[in-house]
């Protein structure tokens, strides 16, 4: 499966330079794999989700974007398989440190179903330097509940939405409770959004997740 032009040119797309001016040295940014919600795998970036409107696709990018970052990102295609992706991005996440990138400088955001393809990627990774953000990506019984053998590994933080139908925090979840996670965060949000807070650009989420990515 190849990659699309966004993804393709992301790291040229994306790169950005220091508030000063000055080149930022390679090793000093941080990478950003951005994974979009279901929704955009069955839709266009122009179409509205009946209930919680048009996904902010490329709006979220902007904002991940700013500061020393460079955000890797594509629409991904309808019926994508989360771990057969995941595969994917790992290899991604791997080259990056071939290339001399280091783990504590890649971060992996998921919203909704690319969150559980964040998941995979904790899961097939096990490197506790990664960092991780999960949006939207944990509820009860859900598809990674099933599994008795997975388990989360990295930095991780988990975003949830009290209004969000059916969630529960990932801190309750039998994935994370046999992980043994040492760096872990969790956020209830409360925006009355319901599943669609992770459509929106909004500061409520994209904050934290930034912080929890620049932090030493």
């Amino acid at each position: 499966m190849e990659f699309k032009k966004i993804s393709i040119s992301a790291i040229l797309l994306f790169s950005c330079v220091t508030v000063f001016g000055q080149k930022p040295k390679e090793e000093e940014k941080q990478y950003i794999f951005f994974l979009h919600n279901k929704f955009l795998e069955d839709h266009s970036l122009e179409e509205a989700h009946p209930k919680y409107g048009v996904a902010e696709y490329e709006p979220i990018l902007l904002e991940l974007k700013k500061g020393n970052t460079i955000v890797i990102s594509e629409k991904r295609k309808a019926g994508t398989d989360p771990s057969a992706y995941a595969l994917k991005v790992k290899k991604q996440v791997d080259s990056l440190m071939k290339k001399g990138i280091s783990a504590d400088h890649i971060s992996i955001i998921g919203t909704s179903q690319g969150g559980y393809i964040a998941q995979y990627v904790s899961y097939y990774e096990k490197n506790p330097q990664l960092k991780f953000v999960f949006i939207g990506s944990s509820f009860e019984n859900d598809s990674l509940e099933k599994d008795k053998n997975f388990r989360l590994y990295g930095k991780i933080l988990s975003i949830t939405e009290k209004s969000d139908d059916g969630h529960v925090q990932l801190s309750q979840e039998q994935r994370f409770i046999r992980s043994g996670i040492k760096d872990f965060k969790e956020i209830e949000l409360n925006t009355g959004l319901n599943h669609g807070f992770l459509f929106k650009t909004l500061n409520d989420w994209i904050v934290p997740a930034k912080d929890w990515i620049y932090r030493k």
